[in-house]
């Protein structure tokens, strides 16, 4: 995959926030901003697979991103954050084949270009929490080599 994977999501990013703030129909959006990923089938088929994907399950994501922000209001929080973060956990849940370290790195580094000053350390906090949420109920589905991360052992804290 020539086009890298960043620039895939940066251009999903951009799609889901032209979405959310016009509201046009979802086809008319990819055809305007996907397009320039239509040169190679299977990067624009991500891409497309991603936004689709955030959308479907944008209940169930903003629902877990509310379970971790209780002390802000979840209307009041940047739109670039709160789409990084419905991206991240998209994949956590629905992408096998990313490791859930190499989805939230890529959301760190996203919402540090795109986002505000503190954005960065916010969606870190954010995911590293939902993703110990997710483990511990079992909901990670993370196949292939690299993708599962080997148990380590608990360090004794007396």
């Amino acid at each position: 995959m020539s086009f890298r994977r960043r620039q895939v999501r940066e251009k999903v990013l951009q799609a889901l926030y032209a979405y959310e703030l016009s509201r046009e129909p979802v086809e008319m959006i990819i055809e305007n901003i996907l397009c320039s990923l239509k040169k190679e089938q299977e990067v624009f088929e991500l891409a497309k697979g991603l936004l689709l994907k955030v959308l479907d399950a944008r209940e169930e994501l903003d629902t877990l991103i509310k379970s971790r922000v209780a002390n802000w209001e979840f209307g009041r929080l940047a739109v670039i954050d709160k789409i990084v973060l419905r991206m991240c956990i998209c994949e956590l849940l629905y992408f096998e084949d990313i490791p859930p370290k190499v989805s939230i790195n890529e959301a760190i580094e996203i919402a540090r270009r795109f986002s505000t000053e503190k954005s960065d350390k916010f969606v870190n906090g954010v995911l590293d929490s939902i993703l110990v949420d997710l483990k511990a109920a079992g909901r990670l589905k993370k196949s292939g080599r690299g993708l599962l991360e080997t148990p380590t052992r608990k360090k004794n804290t007396k």
